[in-house]
Order: structure tokens, then sequence, then C-alpha cells
């Protein structure tokens, strides 16, 4: 009785243990295809195959209920061929190496951006580039032309150079690479926005009202530099300000070693007065140290 016992356990605790798996399994293949076209494909073609063997059952349709079912053993070679490049994209995430991006880096990608923004602002050449944190763009990228890329100001510069193919959309930087250009990024439908901002600046706090991306915006008719965060926007920055934002964002610390001037940048304000508060917060940092 009790060697009946341990094995009704042991069936039932298999059991369980398959359907973790399982619960485990479709919630990283929703979640990996959410925001995708592939989910809208995956969705139509699990609904129909459905409601075809649904239907075959409820008016005995015998033998086309034994087909569907013979077929359900090619579904993952349909599987496969139809879905073939999201499953490229996540075997090639798999295989890379998720650690945090060092300061060194970080502070090379922000020179080179500074370093591209900067001449397309003395040229009066339109720009709108989006810096991905930890909110994921990927329906966005998918709206414009995969490049893939190391971000160099020369790209940069080169993308939104008039009468290219690319340069009316906007840049996605991904770490320290450009994953995307030509994207169209959604437009804020705020009342209160100045009727003066154009199509640029309503597309860059737009995003940045859906994710925690940072936007940098350059005018095409003053050449003046904007920065997007958090649904706000400061306008007219300089090289100095643009650095010192984008650093704030982007750069990390340690909690250990956090200070005033860190903890004013994670709640970063966009306002006038909140970047006048960092740049006095910056001033007396470097005084003291």
């Amino acid at each position: 009785m009790v060697q009946v016992w341990n094995q009704i356990r042991a069936i039932e605790f298999s059991a369980l243990l398959e359907i973790f798996a399982l619960a485990i399994l479709f919630y990283y293949l929703i979640l990996f295809f959410k925001g995708t076209r592939g989910a809208a494909v995956l969705t139509g073609f699990m609904l129909v195959f459905i409601v075809l063997l649904i239907l075959t059952q409820i008016f005995r349709l015998d033998t086309l209920n034994w087909i569907l079912q013979r077929f359900s053993g090619f579904l993952v070679i349909a599987f496969v061929i139809i879905f073939q490049p999201e499953i490229r994209r996540a075997l090639a995430e798999l295989g890379k190496q998720h650690v945090f991006v060092s300061t060194k880096s970080e502070r090379s990608l922000i020179d080179d951006i500074v370093k591209a923004v900067l001449h397309l602002a003395e040229r009066k050449i339109g720009a709108l580039v989006a810096i991905e944190r930890e909110i994921g763009m990927r329906a966005i990228q998918e709206s414009g032309t995969r490049v893939d890329s190391l971000v160099t100001p020369e790209l940069l510069a080169t993308i939104f150079f008039p009468q290219t193919p690319l340069h009316d959309g906007g840049v996605i930087i991904q770490r320290n690479r450009v994953v995307a250009a030509g994207c169209f990024f959604p437009l804020s439908q705020r009342a209160e926005l100045s009727k003066s901002l154009g199509t640029r600046h309503r597309a860059a706090i737009g995003i940045t009202e859906e994710t925690d991306s940072l936007v940098i915006v350059v005018s095409e008719e003053t050449g003046a530099i904007s920065v997007a965060y958090n649904g706000r926007l400061s306008r007219g920055l300089d090289e100095e300000r643009l650095r010192r934002l984008l650093s704030g964002v982007l750069i990390r610390r340690k909690k250990k070693t956090q200070t005033r001037l860190t903890k004013m940048q994670e709640q970063l304000d966009l306002t006038p007065e909140g970047v006048a508060r960092a740049d006095d917060l910056a001033a007396e940092s470097e005084h003291v140290g």
C-alpha cells in the first residue's frame, strides 16, 4: 500500500513539474512575441487551427478532423519556417553576454552622440535620436530599417543628411549600437504642448511618454538642440548641458557612492529650473571633489 501511494505521489509530482515547465515555456513565448508583428501572426495561426479542430469535431467531419490531427505533427516545422527571423533573433540574444556596459563604454557613446549632434546642429540638419534603456522598443524598431552598426558620429551624420532615404525618421540606439533608422515615433497628443513644436519634438515627447528612453532632437529650422525624457522637453541646450544630461541618465553609478548630485540625476527634471539645479549641483560636486 505504501509503495502504491509513493507511485501516485511520484506521478502527481511529475504532472505538476510538466505543468510548471509548460507554463514557463508559454510565458516566455508570449513575452518574446509581445509587441512584435509575429504576435499577430502567431495568434491568428493558433486561432484558425483550434477553430477548425472544434468545428470538425462538432459537425462530425471525421476525415477532416483526422487530417488536422495528423497535420499537427508538422506544426513544429511550420512554426520554424514562419517565425524564422524571430527564432534567429532569440538564439542570438541567448548567445550574448548580458553584462552591464562599463562606464568607459558609456562615456565613449556619449562622446560620439554629442559630436554627431553638434555637427548636425551647426549645419541645421534635423535629427531625432532615441537611446533605449530598460523598456524595449522592438515594435518601434520594426517601423524603420534595421541597421545594427556601432555608433559613430559619421554614421549618425550620414543617416540624417538631407535627401537620404532614412533622414526623415528617427534613429534608435540600443547599448552602443544603432539598431534601426527611419523609424516612426508616436506623436504626443498632449493639448498643453506649445504649438511651435514641430513633428520631431512631438515625436520625441511621445516616445518618452511610453518608454524610459532618452531622445535628442535637432531642429531643422534653428539648429537648436533639445532633449526629451519622461515626457518632458528641455530646449536650447549647449554642448556642456547636453553632455551633463546624457551622463546623468546613461552612466550607472553604485548605490553606495550615491551623492546628492546622482540622486538629482536619477530623478532628472528637464524643466529649465531643473536643468539649472542640476548644473548648480554639478558645479558644487566638482568644487568639493
